[in-house]
């Protein structure tokens, strides 16, 4: 009884503040992006990275709830693959979208004599990039509109996969490693695009450090700190992107490996789950993300 108790808080907690962070920095970036001067491209990055943060915690929190609170039947066939799919092509959002954040904020920093021709300087040409994102993920997780069912619909030998509160039934081996290989391509593409273009932000930091340090210009560093605080906050980011991403990836390899009802692996891997989505939003209002 007080296992499940804690187990809801936890719940309650990690989701509750997730999604009240996102809504803030959604509202704020909104109201940056409409009643700003400047059309930020950054902002309206910052908006979908929100966004879909957002979906990401509701579906999986919507899904969770028939677990954690013992509800029977809480969606049917359509709600099943309504909740899956849009938080399956949430999470490709939010790759692409921490790559193409990650990216733009490298371009920035980079010294004016070296920026490249493609530097994306308006938001036209960021919504551009958007509709491919969309489209890409809506394309390769159209698979699970056809698979995914809900539990009440399911012949129990029919079952091939559970997946939360529903079940995703077994398809044809040709199908599943089609899909799977594009999502595969993928995640390998946008997080090396994301490891380079962090690692490249991250020399440009220790290159300012050791300017600071030589010129030892109070005036100097003061001029820098939005840009470097900002940049800053995205590789931190970047960094939490990477870790709840590969662990839990771990955690699905072992739970899709193995037959287990251990309650702390199956809500360990909840947390994980929606741990960037939580999260990235202290991170952007705590570094001042609004000024990059």
């Amino acid at each position: 009884m007080w296992s499940n108790l804690i187990q809801r808080i936890i719940f309650l907690f990690v989701t509750g503040p997730g999604i009240m962070g996102n809504i803030i920095i959604f509202v704020r970036h909104v109201c940056a992006f409409l009643m700003g001067p400047v059309k930020k491209p950054i902002d309206f990055i910052i908006i979908q990275l929100a966004l879909s943060n957002s979906i990401i915690i509701c579906s999986t929190g919507i899904g969770n709830i028939a677990t954690i609170f013992y509800i029977r039947n809480l969606l049917d066939k359509v709600g099943c693959k309504t909740v899956i799919y849009l938080g399956r092509v949430a999470r490709g959002l939010s790759i692409c979208t921490t790559c193409l954040l990650s990216m733009v904020q490298a371009i920035t920093i980079c010294p004016k004599s070296t920026k490249w021709k493609f530097k994306p300087c308006t938001a036209w040409q960021i919504l551009q990039c958007f509709l491919f994102f969309w489209i890409f993920n809506l394309l390769i997780s159209s698979n699970l509109l056809y698979y995914i069912t809900a539990v009440s619909r399911v012949n129990r030998s029919e079952i091939g996969k559970y997946v939360g509160h529903c079940y995703m039934l077994p398809s044809k081996l040709v199908v599943g490693w089609l899909f799977l290989s594009l999502t595969a391509l993928r995640d390998v593409i946008f997080q090396s695009l994301m490891g380079w273009s962090s690692g490249y932000m991250a020399f440009c930091l220790y290159e300012h450090h050791k300017c600071v340090f030589y010129m030892h210009s109070t005036r100097f560093t003061h001029s820098f700190n939005p840009e470097i605080r900002a940049t800053q906050s995205i590789l931190i980011l970047m960094t939490c992107f990477l870790f709840f991403y590969w662990e839990d990836f771990i955690f699905s390899f072992y739970l899709g490996s193995t037959v287990t009802h251990d309650s702390i692996v199956l809500y360990t891997k909840i947390v994980l789950a929606v741990g960037y989505a939580v999260l990235s939003p202290f991170v952007l209002m705590k570094n001042g993300c609004s000024h990059c």
